[in-house]
């Protein structure tokens, strides 16, 4: 997570890393709705993360050009589709939404920005998604702005 607020005189900005032997996915999703206060007052909050990051599985032929496994496609999809539904349960309880989710998150700590966020992110809030493109086939690059 970065952080940054501009005022007249100055732009502070900031780092939070959170590790997840500290965190479950649900207090995230609670810490990020703490943050939102800040956000309230302005300041830029970015999540950095993927939500298919599978280094392990890397196509290094296939690094130059968008390529994604049929199983990463799938997974960025239906993670789209449960951002857009506000079903952040199931997003936070990832394990149980698809066979392939272990393929897509095979360690959580890249996909943690994303429930953060998802705290910060209001029920009425419109979603769009750009930069939406797989890479070397276990990798998605992804990004989600709300509001």
């Amino acid at each position: 997570f970065f952080f940054k607020q501009k005022t007249a005189y100055e732009i502070a900005s900031g780092e939070l890393e959170f590790r997840r032997v500290l965190f479950r996915s649900v207090s995230q999703s609670r810490y990020g709705k703490e943050l939102n206060s800040l956000r309230k007052k302005g300041v830029l909050i970015i999540g950095s993360g993927n939500m298919v990051h599978n280094l392990r599985m890397i196509a290094w032929d296939k690094l130059n050009e968008p390529y994604g496994f049929d199983w990463a496609l799938e997974m960025n999809e239906l993670f789209k589709k449960k951002i857009e539904e506000n079903d952040h349960t199931a997003l936070i309880q990832y394990e149980k939404l698809h066979s392939a989710a272990k393929l897509a998150i095979p360690t959580p700590d890249h996909y943690y920005p994303l429930i953060y966020t998802l705290g910060l992110k209001d029920s009425n809030e419109t979603v769009t998604f750009f930069n939406d493109q797989p890479m070397a086939g276990s990798l998605t690059m992804t990004s989600v702005k709300f509001g």
